[in-house]
């Protein structure tokens, strides 16, 4: 009996583990340099959304992944505001290969945060008193999926920090 017990104890240490620990805004910005007066021209908005993750590990199996989200609206040729919001998490992760843990912080993390991203860059966004952007979801698999493409055909290989 002793004997499976220790089994079972030893597969629950070697198990993959993920848990979420907290969800938290790292940084946030909106400036809208042209107030009031981009209020009262037409609105025919341009955007640009540019989207980043970066990861760095904590102490123990902790890691912190960062999503940033960065939106510049022009309405004509004039920037009517920019709005950035890093949106952190902490992740308890254990027992990963080097690839399923490359994946985990650099898509599924990231896919995990955006939700809370997007509403947090509506929210500012209105604030502004501009209307909700409602940016579409990502595909964070597709896009890991191309980095790790890119990084192949250069030669580079991920690294977890």
């Amino acid at each position: 009996m002793t004997d499976q017990q220790n089994t079972a104890a030893n597969e629950e240490e070697t198990a993959p583990q993920f848990s979420l620990q907290r969800i938290y805004v790292r940084d946030l910005s909106f400036e809208a340099p042209k107030s009031p007066a981009i209020f009262r021209q037409q609105w025919e908005p341009s955007v640009a959304l540019d989207l980043n993750t970066r990861q760095k590990a904590l102490e123990a199996d902790f890691h912190e992944v960062v999503l940033t989200l960065s939106v510049t609206v022009k309405n004509g040729d004039e920037v009517a505001f920019i709005a950035e919001v890093q949106q952190a998490g902490i992740f308890l992760i254990k027992n990963l290969d080097a690839a399923s843990m490359s994946h985990t912080l650099g898509a599924f993390c990231p896919n995990i945060l955006f939700p809370y991203a997007r509403e947090t860059l509506d929210s500012l966004v209105t604030r502004g008193s501009f209307p909700a952007l409602m940016l579409a979801p990502v595909n964070f698999d597709a896009l890991y999926a191309q980095e790790l493409q890119r990084m192949q055909a250069a030669g580079e290989t991920p690294t977890v920090q």
